[in-house]
């Protein structure tokens, strides 16, 4: 998880090109185990940036190193705020989506912020 929080921040780091802290991670669930002789891969990209905050998707896979045998082990769901020196949040550049993945991963993203708004509202 730690390394999933890591790869998400750089991601988000990136694209606004500022200090980012992370608000929420939602459902990280491990299909597989990591284990010893196993390369781990990551691979982070923010899927769309709201006024301050941004969905980052981030995707785990291991690499027996004797194999060569590659499984897909998590996927998760990260939102970050982009920060001043004080601490508030400040504005990022939007996503603009190309690829056909890159829309889907956009509007999928939108959805996924208003059920998180939705679930806060609540409490």
């Amino acid at each position: 998880m730690h390394l999933v929080d890591l790869a998400g921040a750089i991601a988000a780091m990136k694209h606004c090109r500022n200090v980012v802290v992370t608000v929420s991670v939602d459902h990280m669930e491990f299909i597989h185990p990591v284990r010893i002789n196993q390369l781990v891969r990551l691979r982070a990209s923010v899927n769309r940036a709201f006024r301050t905050s941004m969905e980052v998707g981030v995707k785990v896979w291991v690499e027996d190193l004797l194999t060569g045998a590659e499984q897909h082990v998590s996927s998760a769901f990260l939102t970050f705020v982009a920060i001043d020196g004080q601490g508030k949040g400040v504005h990022v550049p939007e996503v603009i989506p190309e690829t056909d993945d890159e829309k889907r991963r956009y509007a999928e993203a939108g959805a996924r912020r208003e059920h998180r708004l939705a679930v806060r509202r609540r409490r």
